[in-house]
């Protein structure tokens, strides 16, 4: 039997605003990018959502099923070199993203056990 790895991946942050203070209980607008070989690198796809947070300021959501601005999640060259994910929010719930980081993707355990 062979199974397909899902076309998405799971991703959960705490939603402040610029003074650092929990953002409770309300939507969010979130700019997720893939960046390939560097946190500066080319963008190989980019999507938005709209999430919102619970009353300790906590939201999900599943990187490879927002709203696609770029690219395709299906079309990343996953081997080919390093993958970083940017991060924009607004705390609005907009579309005005303000750059909330930059992190390396790490291997998943359906990765390792491929």
């Amino acid at each position: 039997m062979n199974a397909q790895s899902p076309q998405g991946f799971s991703y959960q942050g705490v939603a402040r605003d610029t003074a650092g203070n929990i953002l409770t209980s309300q939507p969010i607008g979130l700019k997720i990018s893939i960046l390939s070989g560097s946190t500066s690198g080319p963008v190989e796809y980019s999507e938005t959502h709209t999430a919102t947070s619970d009353p300790y300021g906590v939201f999900e959501l599943t990187i490879g099923n927002g709203t696609v601005v770029s690219g395709t999640f299906s079309g990343i060259n996953w081997g080919s070199t390093i993958h970083f994910q940017k991060v924009e929010m607004d705390a609005s719930g907009g579309t005005n993203y303000v750059f909330m980081g930059t992190s390396q993707l790490m291997s998943v355990p359906y990765a390792l056990f491929a």
